[in-house]
Order: structure tokens, then sequence, then C-alpha cells
């Protein structure tokens, strides 16, 4: 990374990053700080370790941390019955063929797909086509048991699942298709609405490196994404032995979802070459869409409960390319505004140098942890007596836009929370002009192990910029890092 910045990058793209350690060890933390200082933006994948809170990876302020989300499409095959039936579901079969007058095989077990064994007992299992249940309270997942259609050479299957993650794989060895237990009950098909959904692999927040500013970022494309593939490495498998190589290869994790954000920052630095990294980041945040392609707010399904996500899942929301261009107001900051933040984490002197490295011989005379980040948070101990709390933030937002602007405060306020915006109403007079505000959470504990999100919106007067930054509320975790170590 130190070499990439002396080459000249002004994009650091890192598919990669280290789970929960003091920051004076991870090595992604220490040369991404030096890069930011340089004025080199770096993007990195959330990780997937989901769908646990305080999975993530990559959690400090100085890297753009991105999660992964569903797309608005689907590989899909059609089973019909005998009696006309049609079942649509998830396929990725990597040849196109068709198969007929196969019998469907359901003995009312559980356990049907578990064991090759229980195949000898199937009647010309070759031509049939066995209903497999899955749930993820089992022991094997529905790739286990696609592992187990092939070695049992059965002509095909229909897969039930619970397990959202299946959806995500490209592991698919063996003719069927693949529906969720919903749709099994309902004899419906699966369709590519609502899309985004958070992927459930994909690592939640809060950060345990960094508690002050909300983790993800952002939410970008991350499942069955058409990547480049080495032509000499097998790409897929038919059967058991099959091998295939291919160009490309369908690839799904956080992994896939940060390049999308690498790209999209590179469009933007072209358009503003003067930006800083802070400035490129505020841009794609606060133009997020938080909504699905159905209206509605953005979805998630952890632990096989469908629920609203928290910007501790999606961040800010789907990244929005073209409206990031022109966002209206930034949240900026400057190098030293990130020294002023590592002086407040209470390191000794050797952790600093070690994380500080060549800008440690900037001053220390200012140190701040409210760095001017595009996202609020404020977390409660939920072990405490759930009394109320206040917490405030101040920010200073750059007009971007044409010219003189009035903006308007809309607050969407989390819930068991009140938020206060003091003021209320933002004038410029002019571009690169710069205003300040301050945002005040009070916020009560809850009982549940959940984070609550709200939100704060300058909504541009007579004009159509809308600059949104999401405010989550969550639980404290009891094995978060104490910086000092």
């Amino acid at each position: 990374m130190d070499q990439a910045v002396a080459d000249g990058v002004d994009i650091l793209q890192l598919s990669y990053g280290w789970g929960s350690m003091p920051l004076y060890e991870d090595s992604v933390a220490i040369a991404s700080f030096g890069a930011m200082m340089k004025g080199v933006l770096v993007t990195a994948s959330a990780g997937n370790n989901g769908p646990g809170m305080g999975t993530i990876s990559n959690g400090v302020p100085w890297i753009f941390t991105v999660a992964s989300g569903s797309i608005d499409r689907s590989f899909s095959g059609t089973l019909t019955l005998g009696n006309g039936l049609k079942i649509t579901g998830f396929r990725l079969f990597p040849v196109r063929t068709t198969i007929k007058d196969f019998v469907l095989v359901n003995n009312g077990s559980l356990s049907t797909c578990d064991s090759a064994d229980g195949y000898a007992q199937v009647p010309n299992a070759a031509r049939s086509i066995m209903i497999c249940y899955r749930t993820a309270q089992e022991e094997l997942s529905v790739s286990d048991q696609m592992g187990v259609i092939s070695e049992a050479k059965v002509g095909g299957a229909l897969y039930v699942y619970g397990d959202p993650d299946v959806l995500s794989s490209k592991f698919f060895p063996n003719p069927g298709v693949v529906i969720s237990s919903k749709d099994w009950e309902k004899e419906i098909r699966i369709a590519v609405k609502p899309a985004p959904v958070v992927s459930a692999f994909s690592s939640r927040g809060p950060s345990l490196s960094y508690l002050r500013v909300a983790k993800p970022d952002i939410m970008a494309p991350g499942e069955l994404i058409l990547a480049a593939w080495p032509s000499n490495i097998s790409a897929t498998v038919i059967g058991v032995n099959t091998f295939l190589n291919s160009d490309y290869s369908l690839l799904t994790g956080t992994s896939m979802a940060a390049p999308h954000i690498s790209g999209i920052a590179a469009m933007l630095k072209g358009v503003h070459p003067d930006w800083s990294p802070s400035a490129i980041r505020s841009a794609i945040v606060t133009t997020a869409n938080p909504l699905d392609n159905t209206g509605k707010p953005v979805k998630t399904t952890d632990f096989l409960e469908t629920k609203v996500a928290t910007s501790l899942g999606m961040g800010a929301g789907l990244v929005d390319p073209n409206r990031a261009v022109d966002p209206g107001l930034i949240y900026d900051a400057t190098p030293q505004d990130y020294v002023n933040l590592l002086c407040s984490m209470n390191f000794t002197e050797k952790q600093f140098k070690t994380i500080a490295r060549s800008s440690a011989k900037h001053k220390c005379s200012n140190p701040s942890d409210d760095i001017n980040y595009p996202s609020f948070i404020a977390l409660f101990d939920p072990h405490g007596d759930y009394t109320w709390m206040e917490q405030t933030f101040r920010r200073t937002v750059t007009n971007v836009g044409a010219g003189a602007a009035k903006y308007k405060a809309k607050v969407e306020a989390p819930k068991n929370s009140t938020i206060s915006i003091y003021p209320q109403i933002l004038v410029f007079e002019k571009k690169n002009q710069k205003e300040d505000y301050t945002l005040t959470i009070r916020y009560k504990g809850i009982s549940e192990d959940q984070a609550q999100s709200g939100s704060i919106t300058w909504v541009e007067k007579n004009g159509y910029h809308t600059v949104r930054s999401p405010i989550v509320v969550a639980p404290a975790l009891d094995e978060a890092l104490d910086p000092s170590s």
C-alpha cells in the first residue's frame, strides 16, 4: 500500500481486512492512515461474517467501508409438474439442459438429501427429482445437499431452503431449482423484488476498532457478480468431478461490493479532482438510497427473520453514482482532523507513532473524537438501567452546488430517541461556503438487542439537492476493544 501511494494512485481498493485487533497492530488500518494523509481514498470490504453485530472489518474512520446487498436480477429455472404447476426458482446449473418425464420423489423426511446412502432405496434414482428440505437449524446446508445429490447421481432436485445464503452461492452441480420455504408453502415464484436486500453474510457494525463513527458507510451490489476469472482454474463443477473453465465466474461477498465503490470514487475524482477522500466519501454516503425497488425501506434477513435494515447493516443505503456527482453539500475533513482524532484515542506515544508514522510530527494540541463524518452513532449500555442519555455532535458542511442556496433540516428520529438540530436552516451565499450545525441525540436504552435507525436530511429550498445522513442508536458490545489496551 505504501508503494502504491508512492506510485501516485488516487484510489486504493482492498477486498481484504482484519477482524478485531488494536489499531496499532492492524496493518491495513496503519497503511490506510498513511494513504489518507497523502490524499488517497481507501475503500475496503466490510467482511463476510454477518449477520451478528460487531463483526465488521476495516471499521476505522479513514477507510471507506462497504457492505454487500443483493442485485435486482435473478438466475432462474423452472420445474413443471405433471399437473401443469410450474415452480420457478433460483438456478445456476452451468449447462443449458432440459430433462423430461422424471419422477418427483418426496419421502416426507427432512433428511431426504442428507446422505447418499439413502438413495439405494430410491428406484431409478438417475431419473428422479428429489425434494430436499433445509432450514437454518439443520446441520447440512443446501450446498451440502447438492453435493449429496451429485454423489448419489440423482437426476435433479428441488431444494426448499430457509437459509438465504444459498442464493449467493455459485455452487450448483446438478439440474434443479431452489425455492424458499415461504414460496414452497405458497407455491409462488421467486421474483427480483424487493432489491436490494442486505446480504445475510455482510458484516455488521458497530466497529469494534472505533466506536464513534457508524460503520459500514455504504452498500453496493455483492451477490453473484460477474467477475474476470483465471482461465486455467476451474470456475465451476458439474456432478462430482466434471470441472469447467471460463474467463468469467459469478462471485459473492463484500469483496465484490467494495470495487463498485472504488470505481464510482474514481469517477468522482475525475469530475472533481480537487475533492479530498473525505469529500468523495461524503458525496457517496449522503446521496445513497435507503429504499429498495418497491419504494420501501431496504430489508435484511438475519437469522431467518426478515426486518428493516439498519445503518449497521447497510450504511447509508445503496450507492447512487449519478446523484453522487452533484451532492449539494459535503462533510469534508483534513488530514490534521484525522490526526486530532488519533490524538484523542488514549494511545501511548509508541502506539500513536506506530499508526501515525510520518504524520507523528503533526501537532496534538487540539485532540477531538468528533470527526466531521457524514453519519452519527450513539451507543448505550445494554446492561444499564435504560435512563435517558444525551450526545451532541458538531458538523461542518460545505456548499458544492452552483451558487447561493438555502437548506432546511428534516429529521427522522430513531425509536426511543429525540433529535434536535441547531440551526435548522443553513444559508449559503456562494459556492464553497461552509456552515456549522450541531445535532443532539437524546436517547434511551432499550431492552431488545438491536439497533434503531433514523436520519437527518438537509433539503434544499427551491432546489433539488437532498443531503441525507444516517443516525443510529445501538447497544454497545461487551467485546468492544479498548484502543489503548
